[in-house]
């Protein structure tokens, strides 16, 4: 089965429309001020409210843990991910995704397998860039030889290419079709396409770049709104969070009437 009949098999839509839940801030993190206790019962709220207004997955992130850590975190951020992960799994039922910021993808793979989620979203899975906190080298080789050795070969890696909050100039001559094409060659299960920030659009052509460079499913992962999500009709998923937040600021709560119309506008999405 070829990746994309995989992603359809694995959504229960034509698209997959997943609502991001930014977890509050961990242990260890300078924002933190919640037991687990209560971070679990706020995400758990968060994902009960994406699930009833129809969306098919959730992806849960630690974005309230800045500033980052470069490529791991300690065993207090993996722990308390896989806490609030089973939690969401248990209480929604929906397909789960996890991501541990910066570029910790190997985490993120170990509390996937552990809770059960789907898919992972990897930063820095293929060439280099620079984000803000600092060089971020490909992770391919080493990330999939681990999932391998922790028999995880059932979770998803959906990998970020371009990505957001980086520059990208050490790869200036390398366009978004051939960096799909070189995720496609190491073996990633998808691909996303983002802006340059946290509600920044996807350009039109660089997601029409990934959908005709490569045979993976393609994902837009940022500025996602329901005003625009018929611009990325091609597109295989969109992973929504900022637009769907009060005043479009990720951090608030989330905007029931933002959620209402953004199941609306991706049930009018024309069939694929």
């Amino acid at each position: 089965m070829d990746a994309r009949a995989a992603f359809a098999q694995l959504f229960p839509a034509p698209r997959a429309l997943i609502g991001m839940v930014h977890v509050g801030a961990l242990p260890g993190s300078p924002a933190a001020r919640d037991p687990i206790a209560r971070l679990v019962e706020q995400a758990v709220a968060e994902a009960r409210a994406y699930r009833d207004a129809g969306f098919t997955a959730i992806a849960i992130e630690n974005m309230h843990d800045r500033p980052y850590i470069k490529g791991g975190v300690g065993p207090e951020v993996t722990a308390a991910m896989a806490v609030i992960g089973r939690e969401i799994r248990r209480d929604t039922g929906l397909l789960l995704g996890v991501q541990v910021l910066a570029g910790a993808n190997r985490e993120a793979l170990a509390v996937a397998h552990a809770i059960g989620a789907a898919f992972v979203r990897v930063e820095g899975f293929v060439f280099a860039h620079v984000a803000d906190e600092g060089l971020i080298e490909a992770s391919a080789g080493d990330l999939l030889r681990y999932r391998r050795a922790i028999g995880a070969e059932d979770v998803r890696v959906f990998a970020d290419i371009k990505k957001k909050h980086a520059a990208h100039a050490i790869t200036a001559d390398v366009s978004i079709a051939e960096t799909a094409r070189a995720a496609e060659f190491f073996l990633a299960d998808a691909v996303i396409v983002t802006g340059s920030a946290t509600g920044e659009p996807a350009t039109r052509g660089d997601v029409s770049g990934a959908v005709n460079a490569t045979r993976l499913p393609v994902l837009v992962g940022s500025g996602v709104t329901p005003t625009n999500l018929d611009h990325y009709a091609h597109a295989h998923g969109f992973i929504v969070g900022s637009s769907l937040k009060q005043g479009g600021v990720w951090s608030n709560p989330l905007d029931p009437d933002a959620l209402r119309a953004m199941v609306s506008a991706f049930a009018a999405l024309p069939k694929p």
